[in-house]
């Protein structure tokens, strides 16, 4: 159970909402400010958000969640589980010693490349791409 917020210290569940908020945001490519403008809010707030300092209310969550298209339940997917228990769809089914979700997940050139791939229109391009650099991976390992 996440602990309860002390004066000055984010929750642990207002961390983990605000860590998926950015990532969402930048798979999408949006900036603070590109949300912030589509939300109604400025983009320091976003930045509050996204660190968990400030808490997001339930109607601001259920709008964030609408505008990048994702069910409100997706910012509460995988609180509390250790990162090495967290499957991740899409990722080589191969083993994945030392992989640390959360910090993959969070990185701008992980971003990059999700962005890249669905900006890829032909799905039938994309399993080739994918096809690719799983072989690379494969004979790299």
């Amino acid at each position: 159970m996440s602990k309860m917020k002390t004066k000055g210290t984010p929750n642990d569940m207002d961390i983990h909402v605000g860590q998926r908020l950015r990532v969402r945001r930048a798979l999408l490519g949006l900036s603070q400010e590109k949300l912030a403008d589509a939300i109604g809010l400025t983009f320091q707030q976003i930045q509050k958000y996204e660190r968990g300092a400030n808490r997001v209310s339930a109607g601001r969550l259920y709008d964030l969640s609408k505008i990048l298209d994702v069910p409100v339940s997706y910012f509460f997917e995988q609180f509390g589980q250790n990162p090495s228990d967290v499957s991740v769809q899409g990722m080589a089914d191969n083993d994945q010693d030392g992989f640390e979700y959360k910090d993959v997940m969070s990185s701008k050139e992980t971003l990059s490349l999700v962005r890249t791939y669905y900006s890829v229109e032909d799905p039938e391009a994309r399993k080739d791409i994918l096809k690719f650099i799983k072989s690379m991976a494969a004979k790299l390992s």
